[in-house]
């Protein structure tokens, strides 16, 4: 039954249309599909003008996570600036430039590694803005700096404001 339904309704296309009038309308197709993406789109629907950057140290878009790759202590137990209880500060980190939205500044932000205990695995962010090769240790940020401390065990990341870029 299913088959003679498919049977009926190819040979009533076969008879009402042509393979150019097929391949006519597939090319209009293709011409549409490829003006498509050049389109105008509001890409700001829903966002605040006069709030560019997230303003919620606990959220990946935070202006300060501009380089981050770990995960936030403020979901494990810490706070952005703090190791939760129980891990310790790793001795080396990375460093990397971001935009403050807010005042329009650049400031080195310090990325330091809290060590000691397992992964939280919770609020995972990975910008990587600004990520240079791994053969370069200061600023690249997918190596576990926990590695200097006795204590390897990666557990999150805090970040420091160091400084101003400007």
């Amino acid at each position: 039954m299913f088959d003679r339904g498919i049977e009926s309704l190819t040979r009533g296309l076969a008879l009402r249309g042509s393979r150019r009038g097929v391949m006519a309308r597939f090319g209009r197709l293709l011409i549409g599909a490829a003006v498509l993406p050049v389109l105008p789109v509001d890409r700001a629907f829903g966002a605040n003008p006069s709030d560019p950057m997230q303003s919620d140290p606990t959220k990946c878009d935070y202006w300060k996570y501009c380089s981050m790759d770990g995960q936030l202590c403020s979901c494990c137990g810490g706070t952005g600036s703090d190791c939760p209880p129980g891990t310790s500060i790793s001795k080396v980190s990375w460093v990397g430039t971001c935009r403050n939205g807010h005042d329009g500044r650049n400031y080195l932000i310090s990325y330091t590694d809290c060590c000691g205990r397992s992964s939280c695995g919770q609020c995972n962010c990975n910008a990587n803005v600004g990520e240079r090769p791994g053969y370069e240790m200061g600023i690249h940020n997918d190596i576990n700096w926990c590695t200097a401390n006795g204590e390897t065990a990666y557990h999150c990341t805090i970040s420091l404001i160091v400084g101003t870029a400007d």
